[in-house]
């Protein structure tokens, strides 16, 4: 067949998207919740592994919210223990050494939950093999939220510290935090690798900065300077509180919130280069041990000088004061402190998009959020965080203090829900002391979760009972939305076998063209008949232009019927898909395909010279009709206009 008439046109639009919007519920196996093992056979390598993380990467891309703890969990134990005075921060150290305990039990009880359930989860995976469904979403809706506050905190926090440090920046603290939040985006972008790579150096820094300055101030008789909190107002109480049970209650409670971030490690086990368990584990362990030691090494100088808590100025300034002097020294540690304060946000996007994933998978999330990019990146998650995490910073305007009373608690949510189902776990496996180990971590947690909700609730946690169920009801509808989708799919059940029903291709046509000869070139091939439809207007000149086509189709008479349909209005969509329904009225067993021809420019610029006639008339025949929608690009070359 010869193509004959005027040049091709842009009369009828294209655009990029595919024919059919519907969810990603293509195959059985996408919504099964069978999955492959995580465990690869003996001499296998996977080509990905590349861009997994090794043991010292996991704890550098993943330990970051926790290593940076440090800065502000002894301080929240001394500001509660000021309330009684000189002699309320005499149990400082006790109080630390109970979340030393409580950290031992974390590290100890997520080891195991690494090796039970290596496709990641944590405490979502722990909660909903053991605890139920519901307990399941409970405990991601806690990790959602503690993830995407962690981002918030983070930031904000680490901007603080630079706004301390140069006060002429605060009014700009907002745009500063932004632009954090797009670097720490932008890099985890590049793969999970590429971010260990980059805050390897400032984790290491921080970590050796710490130690040094324990290390040096335990030979210390006294502190060697006081000028950070010099001229400062002390934060005791003037009316020293006994020191009772409930007081020690609320200090161990907000000292825990240096416990956040223990479960990232378990949350992103594939993260890790095979083999995975192990390696997760190691790094784990070794948080754990770091953790644990720059807890109780600073809560010891902390007694050890006498510190006390100042407006102003943090602890940790102080203490580096005492131990080190006011020097460069002491400007490394504010530093390091404040970079890795801001870049601790980096434990969330490594966490939560895995999580996400997880929850996609069982159909709790959108299915975009199961699916990876190029260097093992799940890129939606990455991206859902970060806007997420962009309207909570222009929400609290850049204020830690707005965000810091919700913070903490949905991660001991979490903890007190996995701990509780590895309880069940060792039960099950005849482990009575480990069961017991982890129903002794679940009261501490959930002791430190009601006692921190209690106390911040008229600040602000409020606003966390609330979201928490909000965010399961959330889960529960995308689960029944996908349940209802594999219903009418027939997902998982055996179809009838296929049979050839009468197929009706519809060619939607303007003049006559090239791309006019392609489409309908195209049509004959894919149907049994072929009807090509013009859609005409009232109006003078709309009525010739219709006649000159009429006439041009006559002349070139390519046996394909040309049916022309009136409409009143100068819409393109509504015609098309009454005839459609139309159709179906009369032969409803007839397959209908909507056939769309559209240019494929050679250059990107020149799609802004199309009408977008095409994406009109797509989404007019896919929201009226179950008809079959098919968008033929027909490329132009560059230079010569031609296919």
């Amino acid at each position: 067949m010869r193509c004959t008439g005027g040049p091709p046109t842009l009369g009828i639009a294209q655009a990029n998207e595919p024919a059919w919007k519907g969810p990603p519920m293509t195959t059985v196996s996408e919504t099964s919740a069978v999955k492959p093992p995580d465990v690869e056979p003996k001499g296998t390598a996977d080509p990905e592994d590349r861009h997994r993380l090794t043991a010292v990467q996991g704890l550098a891309a993943l330990s970051l919210d926790a290593m940076a703890s440090v800065a502000y969990g002894p301080e929240a134990i001394v500001l509660v223990l000021a309330a009684a005075g000189g002699y309320g921060l005499g149990f400082t150290l006790p109080v630390t050494l109970g979340i030393a305990t409580l950290l031992a039990v974390l590290v100890a009880s997520y080891r195991q939950v690494i090796a039970a359930f290596p496709d990641g989860g944590g405490s979502y995976a722990a909660a909903k093999t053991h605890l139920g469904r519901r307990a399941g979403l409970v405990a991601a809706a806690s990790l959602v939220l503690d993830y995407v506050l962690n981002v918030a905190v983070a930031v904000t926090a680490g901007v603080a510290a630079l706004t301390s440090a140069f006060p002429e920046l605060y009014g700009d603290r907002v745009a500063i935090c932004l632009a954090v939040l797009v670097v720490v985006t932008g890099v985890n972008l590049r793969g999970i690798v590429d971010s260990a790579r980059v805050f390897i150096a400032p984790t290491a820094i921080f970590v050796g900065a710490i130690l040094t300055m324990i290390v040096v101030g335990l030979f210390r008789e006294g502190p060697v300077s006081t000028a950070a909190a010099d001229g400062h107002t002390s934060a005791l109480a003037d009316n020293a509180t006994a020191v009772g049970a409930l007081l020690l209650l609320k200090a161990f409670a907000s000292g825990c919130s240096a416990l956040t971030g223990v479960e990232a490690i378990a949350n992103a086990v594939p993260s890790f280069r095979t083999p995975r368990v192990k390696r997760a584990q190691h790094a784990e362990v070794a948080l754990g041990a770091l953790l644990g030691v720059m807890l109780i090494g600073l809560s010891v100088l902390i007694s050890r000088f006498g510190l006390q808590p100042v407006d102003g100025v943090t602890v940790l300034a102080q203490l580096a004061d005492a131990s080190l002097g006011h020097n460069w020294a002491f400007y490394v540690v504010q530093f390091a402190t404040m970079i890795l304060l801001a870049l601790s946000a980096n434990t969330s996007f490594g966490g939560l998009p895995v999580l996400m994933s997880l929850l996609a998978r069982d159909n709790y999330l959108p299915h975009v959020f199961a699916l990876k990019a190029d260097r093992q990146v799940h890129r939606h998650g990455v991206l859902a965080l970060a806007a997420v995490s962009a309207a909570l910073l222009v929400f609290s305007g850049g204020d830690t203090n707005t965000l810091v009373p919700l913070f903490a608690i949905g991660v001991f949510v979490g903890f007190t829900l996995c701990q509780t189902g590895m309880v069940l776990h060792w039960r099950a496996a005849g482990r009575p002391a480990k069961a017991l180990l982890n129903g002794f971590g679940a009261v501490l947690t959930g002791i430190s979760a009601v006692v921190v909700t209690a106390t911040k609730f008229t600040e602000g946690a409020w606003l966390i009972v609330l979201a928490l169920p909000a965010i399961v009801l959330c889960f529960e509808a995308v689960h029944r939305a996908y349940r209802r989708i594999g219903d009418d799919l027939g997902l998982g059940r055996v179809p009838e076998p296929p049979h050839r029903d009468h197929s009706l291709v519809i060619v939607p046509v303007s003049n006559l063209s090239r791309l006019t000869c392609e489409a309908l070139n195209t049509a004959v091939s894919l149907g049994d008949e072929v009807r090509a439809v013009t859609v005409t207007h009232p109006d003078a000149d709309d009525r010739r232009a219709t006649e000159a086509l009429r006439r041009d189709w006559e002349l070139w008479n390519p046996g394909i019927d040309l049916v022309e349909l009136t409409s009143l209005t100068r819409t393109v969509g509504r015609p098309v898909s009454e005839y459609v329904q139309r159709i179906y009225t009369y032969h409803p067993t007839t397959r209908v395909t909507v056939l769309i021809p559209e240019v494929e420019p050679a250059h990107v610029w020149q799609r802004l010279l199309q009408n977008q006639r095409g994406s009109v008339l797509a989404h007019a025949v896919r929201r009226d009709t179950d008809a079959v929608i098919c968008r033929l690009r027909f490329r132009l070359a560059a230079g010569r206009g031609r296919s």
